[in-house]
């Protein structure tokens, strides 16, 4: 739609577009925009695809020449190939709030929550035994979110028909009240991937601790965008993806995290040569390797692992914190509620994303009846966010890169979008 906000919302565009420069002005992270590649487009799908970061082109075109090029098969050892996966594992390792030597990051988010959940059902059933023969509780349940990205899902279904477990999904919130003394493994979301919702991931956790299962979460949609504390609230285990918040590009590796004193228990269900303690004995015998290098698979894809790398390093510009990005973050999804609610027209859109601090993720999700049209006409217009069947209109907001004045021009297209 090219027509103009009705006079009322011409006025509040006005002072909401002089409050977005004044807000920038004021941005400690604000200069932290020039050092990825972006254009005139409002891009809110970070949540989706972290943009480019300027200097990784240059990183990835040396690894290509120089590394792959001159070096070959020596920048095994010389260019620090075969150490990236734990290396890179502890640069995530602060942004996820884990001390060193518990990361190790490659294959897919699918692949390590496969292992992860395989890992802590046969870790529950070591600490009863043999179940019934043993004393203990018969630990064959697996409780998985039931409003989980499609894969976790899937991945569940798996790893319960894999190990003889029943499968039951279950909200969140109804969590406590589904935990019993046959549950052996909870696979969780910290954030809500369709609708923002952050979920309680100390309180879960110790609820699952309690009833002597693990708990598995899943960091896709927070790491990178929001405190996640796993040492401090004794998570057991987690993976998450690094092309969202992290920038990492697409398809860029995953990550395991497995807690230090789990370690040597954590018996993987896909025990590559990479994670054996004698890699190069070629060894038919398996034996797993000691730390968070158990968690390896095979060989790993080092042009991803090193770009994501090189991304990484926007983590290391003065007064960048995940804190500071949190309260950003924030602050933009507060300002973009407030710029809808001034902008569109009544009863156009419901935000699904709860307003309350504590359960918000790093976007806003909007409902509305023509989501999928409206979001296609919103890119034509350069705001770029993504929709999510049946009717949902996804925002996110990277507090790397998006700034206020992003925020008021997005709500204000969208305004004229729903006309």
């Amino acid at each position: 739609m090219s027509e103009p906000l009705d006079p009322a919302g011409e006025a509040a565009a006005v002072d909401l577009a002089g409050e977005a420069r004044r807000l920038d002005a004021a941005d400690a992270l604000a200069p932290l925009r020039e050092r990825f590649v972006l254009d005139d487009v409002t891009y809110l799908d970070g949540n989706s695809l972290g943009a480019l970061p300027a200097h990784v082109s240059a990183r990835v075109d040396d690894v290509v020449r120089r590394q792959w090029g001159e070096l070959r098969i020596r920048s095994w050892e010389e260019s620090g190939w075969w150490t990236a996966p734990e290396r890179i594992g502890d640069r995530i390792a602060p942004l996820v709030g884990a001390a060193a030597g518990q990361i190790v990051v490659g294959d897919s988010t699918s692949v390590n929550v496969f292992k992860a959940l395989v890992a802590a059902v046969r870790m529950a059933r070591e600490d009863v035994g043999d179940g019934v023969e043993g004393g203990g509780a018969v630990r064959d349940e697996i409780l998985v979110d039931a409003t989980t990205f499609p894969t976790d899902g899937y991945i569940a279904e798996s790893a319960a028909r894999m190990t003889g477990c029943a499968l039951r999904a279950v909200t969140p919130a109804e969590v406590p009240g589904a935990l019993g003394d046959r549950t052996a493994a909870v696979l969780l979301n910290h954030v809500d991937y369709r609708t923002g919702r952050l979920h309680d991931l100390p309180g879960l956790t110790r609820a699952v601790h309690a009833c002597g299962a693990y708990a598995v979460w899943d960091l896709c949609h927070s790491a990178g965008a929001l405190p996640v504390g796993l040492d401090e609230h004794g998570v057991d285990l987690a993976v998450g993806c690094t092309y969202k918040y992290l920038n990492g590009g697409p398809g860029s590796p995953a990550y395991l995290y497995v807690r230090r004193d789990l370690q040597p228990r954590f018996d993987s269900p896909l025990p590559g040569w990479n994670s054996h303690a004698e890699p190069f004995g070629m060894r038919s015998a398996y034996a797993p390797a000691s730390g968070a290098v158990r968690g390896r698979v095979g060989t790993p894809d080092i042009l991803s692992l090193l770009a994501l790398e090189a991304a990484l390093d926007v983590w290391d510009a003065d007064g960048v914190s995940v804190a500071a990005v949190r309260a950003k973050s924030l602050a933009l999804t507060d300002f973009f509620l407030r710029c809808v609610g001034a902008y569109v027209p009544a009863g156009r859109v419901e935000s699904v994303t709860p307003a309350a601090h504590a359960e918000r993720g790093s976007q806003v999700a909007l409902r509305c009846d023509d989501a999928g049209e409206v979001m296609k006409r919103l890119v034509e217009n350069g705001v770029v966010g993504d929709f999510r069947a049946p009717d949902v209109l996804r925002f996110g907001f990277t507090p790397l890169y998006v700034g206020f004045a992003d925020v008021e021009r997005a709500a204000r297209v969208l305004a004229r979008t729903l006309g």
